[in-house]
């Protein structure tokens, strides 16, 4: 499943997560970040596929469209 630019940003904002940080924890630059978050482009699907597993190390669980999502939660015990 790929993630929107709201669910990237709604995730940071759950882990009070700068763009900085996730660039870094994701390895991505942050002007990818900006740009995605902005929807002014989509990022690659290698790059995109890293800032979802670096969201998803820190805690973050995205939604699908079957459940209650798209959305975004933290797993339980973050």
């Amino acid at each position: 499943m790929t993630i929107s630019p709201a669910q990237c940003r709604a995730a940071r904002g759950l882990l009070d997560m700068d763009q900085a940080v996730l660039a870094e924890a994701s390895r991505v630059s942050r002007n990818t970040i900006i740009a995605f978050e902005r929807e002014q482009r989509t990022p690659g699907g290698n790059n995109l596929l890293a800032i979802r597993a670096a969201l998803e190390a820190a805690g973050v669980v995205f939604l699908d469209e079957n459940g209650n999502g798209p959305g975004v939660a933290l797993r339980k015990g973050v």
